[in-house]
């Protein structure tokens, strides 16, 4: 029966990706089915692994060991670099189509150092290995390449850029694993965070969701997701892992976004539409990952959705003053000087960039440095007058007026 792997995957293009990789590696490379076993090879298979299996437990075997590390790569997102029963180090990557598993590329056995009679005295005490079977497996695994950790990750990095596109599905499910992986270790960082912080201090921090609205408007969605995963660390932190109770802070962040993008001059419509589309999306969500992961979607959406409804033809000019100013905000930058570098006349540029963002330029200058100093407010021990300079405001009694103006509170009562 034809293995299920090269049924998608043409069986001489993989040969010749393995025989590729090891030319210019030097270490074995072998792709595997779903279950484990080995379906083509590059490179001499060492006898150190031959001899070290009879020795394994009744049904623990190197096929199994291998389909559960690939699965594991699988729900990372990216190739996973493990140690086998004998303590030698692999890298696999796994090759998926449509969900379907189809098995993996998996690289080694390698060492990260030099063997030495405390590894095989290790191995040789857990597996109960007789010591003349112990010498002779200490003499193979002096046969054994040791590759250092820095060159592991450069051969992981260069596994994933060969290997993922030879299936354009599989690159998707495991960009969208790494991507959920990612925002989850964000959002136990924002939970350790809020941890540090006295209960008394804990309140509902509504300055955040100020910040991620003020990002989405902008169509800053990078910052506005580190804001998120903020958010959902404090609703995590307070509340528990409760997904009703995240699926309610859900619903409100979708009316919020929805109300700031029809604020921010998108079409009503179409706005109204698309917060309906989540909001049922969100009522079928089953668990938090994937709850927490389509949070972040929708203010991507939101944010992109809000920026595209600057006209047009004017989107790029917005975009590229936006970017300038972003730059440039922590020194004494003016219009004229942002207008030249669009190549506009200033009373021009000024009119436009009111019409685009619904702030004048000034406003809007003024408001990037207040998330700059609010930043470094929260984040760093410098002074009022430091924070004050390093944000582009002249002198701390202008930077405390504009501050409480766009705040409500002063900058020493923010920290």
């Amino acid at each position: 029966m034809k293995p299920l792997l090269y049924s998608i995957v043409e069986e001489q293009t993989l040969r010749t990706m393995l025989d590729t990789f090891y030319a210019c590696i030097n270490l074995p490379i072998q792709a595997i089915d779903e279950n484990g076993e080995f379906l083509a090879i590059s490179g001499p298979m060492n006898n150190f692994c031959r001899c070290f299996q009879r020795y394994l437990p009744e049904g623990d075997t190197c096929d199994k060991m291998h389909a559960g590390a690939a699965h594991r790569a699988v729900d990372l997102g990216e190739p996973y670099i493990f140690s086998c029963h004998a303590d030698l180090c692999h890298i696999v990557f796994p090759l998926i189509n449509n969900q379907t598993f189809l098995g993996s590329i998996l690289v080694g056995p390698f060492l990260m150092d030099e063997p030495d009679s405390i590894l095989m005295s290790g191995i040789s005490k857990r597996y109960h290995i007789p010591t003349e079977e112990s010498f002779e497996l200490y003499d193979e695994i002096n046969h054994i390449p040791v590759v250092f950790p820095a060159m592991v990750n450069h051969i992981s990095r260069l596994l994933y850029f060969l290997f993922s596109n030879l299936i354009d599905e599989g690159k998707k499910l495991l960009k969208y694993n790494n991507q959920k992986l990612i925002q989850q270790s964000r959002i136990n960082e924002s939970i350790q965070r809020f941890k540090s912080i006295e209960a008394n201090q804990s309140a509902y921090p509504y300055e955040l969701e100020k910040e991620l609205m003020t990002k989405a408007k902008l169509g800053d969605s990078k910052d506005a997701n580190a804001l998120l995963n903020q958010l959902l660390g404090y609703v995590f932190f307070s509340e528990g892992s409760s997904l009703e109770i995240v699926k309610s802070r859900a619903v409100e962040l979708c009316s919020l976004l929805s109300r700031s993008a029809i604020e921010g001059g998108a079409p009503t419509d179409s706005i109204l539409k698309l917060n309906n589309e989540f909001l049922k999306n969100i009522q079928q969500i089953t668990t938090l990952e994937s709850l927490c992961f389509k949070l972040q979607e929708i203010v991507e959406t939101f944010s992109n959705t809000m920026f595209n409804s600057i006209p047009s033809k004017n989107n790029e000019i917005v975009k590229k003053s936006m970017l300038y100013i972003s730059q440039n905000f922590n020194r004494q930058i003016t219009l004229d000087e942002t207008a030249e570098h669009v190549h506009l006349h200033p009373s021009y540029f000024s009119t436009l960039f009111k019409q685009s963002t619904g702030s004048s330029f000034k406003e809007y200058l003024n408001m990037v440095r207040i998330e700059e100093s609010k930043r470094l407010l929260a984040n760093t021990d410098f002074s009022i007058i430091d924070i004050a300079i390093a944000a582009g405001f002249e002198d701390q009694s202008y930077f405390s007026k504009v501050f409480k103006k766009y705040t409500g509170i002063t900058p020493k009562q923010y920290r």
